[in-house]
């Protein structure tokens, strides 16, 4: 049983334990039923046989957010042969190879976690595999960008291996249109740097799903960003966990949702070595009727993970009604000797104040209003790290701000 459980909307900093605050956020309280969950995080079934996930109903703990109703092709155990355009630009040295499913799952990658990511490792049909050679240091970054064109259900597999002391950043984005559902995994060797960046600027119609294994080798630093814009329904689980000590992983995402998106996003860290760190900061907007973004937090810390030092944030601005926004943060604590362990959550509208105090001094409300939002997304965009992602994402924000005042 671990020595402490919490699942709270608010600012947690836990006695005896270091974290910084957030003074927007809302009143924290603890109750019987956050203090004892069902079931702990570790629990939760990870295998590579289909028959082991059933079909999700909603009712499941982890897809009550989701509307499981317009997934069911997702979920059918069938390979369908369809693939997404690919588009590549390797660096010197970068390679990208193919591996059987059979032989990914021999590496002994981390295995499926729901139903659809399962369904979708068996039924790629193979997986591709990016290498970073060790004490490779890119200067421009690794480029993938997948396409839809409605080709109907696809399955995606990709591995991606960063070999040891090397330094990478790597960009995959995905456009147009498709009822897509990926695998992931990202292995880091030790002492590497890598900023994994995963685009999400779909056609309105598109769905994507998608399950992150990130594998954090010793000394190793890995930076995680999600940026999803687009699709009619796009959910991603990211899930890292460390090989060996000294291990720091960064989670970092920016979501948009407007009128009938529903956007989400899961993370789970998993400290299950001494002396590593993790950080999550996620941000979100939200505007327009029936417009929906979910954010859950999973923070376990084992038994064995002393010295482990880990804050998860997520925050929210709602700019219109009819929208909604729920997030959840949990922080699973087996030992006491730790650095540091946090969590907060806020949810809030538009601040008419600062809106007031911009007009007030001669600036037009729409210039004001996307001021207030670029400002609310600044500390995440500016971590990113990757200038031309941080351009896109800024005028990206800036179009859905115009559009909505047309």
């Amino acid at each position: 049983m671990p020595l402490l459980t919490t699942s709270d909307v608010g600012t947690d900093v836990h006695p005896g334990l270091k974290g910084p605050t957030d003074p927007t956020a809302g009143a924290h309280t603890h109750s019987a039923a956050t203090m004892v969950p069902d079931q702990s995080r570790a629990e939760r079934t990870q295998s590579y046989a289909v028959a082991d996930f059933p079909v999700p109903h909603g009712r499941e703990e982890d897809w009550r957010f989701t509307p499981v109703a317009e997934l069911a092709a997702l979920f059918a155990d069938e390979s369908t042969g369809n693939c997404l355009d690919w588009a590549e630009q390797l660096p010197q040295g970068v390679t990208l190879t193919s591996m059987s499913v059979q032989e990914w799952q021999a590496t002994g990658a981390p295995r499926p976690a729901d139903r659809a990511a399962v369904v979708a490792a068996a039924n790629s049909g193979g997986v591709a595999v990016l290498d970073v050679p060790a004490e490779a240091e890119l200067t421009e970054p690794v480029r993938i960008n997948l396409t839809g064109d409605d080709q109907g259900v696809v399955h995606g597999h990709l591995l991606v291996r960063v070999g040891r002391h090397a330094r990478a950043t790597i960009v995959v984005g995905h456009s147009g249109t498709s009822t897509y559902s990926e695998m992931l995994t990202l292995d880091v060797a030790d002492g590497a740097q890598v900023t994994f960046v995963s685009l999400q600027e779909w056609a309105d119609d598109a769905i994507h799903l998608g399950q992150h294994d990130v594998i954090v080798g010793r000394d190793a630093s890995v930076r995680h960003i999600a940026v999803t814009l687009g699709g009619h329904l796009v959910r991603l689980n990211t899930n890292a966990s460390y090989r060996a000590p000294g291990g720091s992983f960064e989670a970092l995402g920016v979501y948009f949702a407007d009128a009938g998106q529903h956007l989400e996003h899961r993370l789970f860290v998993d400290h299950g070595v001494p002396h590593c760190r993790s950080n999550v900061e996620y941000k979100g907007a939200l505007q327009g009727e029936t417009a929906h973004t979910v954010w859950v937090g999973d923070v376990l810390i084992r038994a064995a993970a002393e010295g482990t030092d880990t804050y998860e944030l997520n925050r929210n601005l709602i700019l219109t009604e009819g929208a909604r926004a729920d997030s959840v943060p949990n922080l699973e604590i087996e030992t006491g000797q730790i650095e540091g362990a946090g969590h907060a959550s806020a949810t809030g509208r538009f601040d008419d104040q600062q809106l007031f105090y911009l007009m007030a001094r001669g600036i037009p409300e729409d210039q004001a209003r996307r001021l207030v939002v670029r400002g609310f997304f600044a500390s995440v965009v500016a971590r990113i790290g990757v200038p031309e992602v941080q351009e896109r994402l800024m005028a990206a924000i800036d179009l859905e701000l115009e559009q909505a005042s047309v």
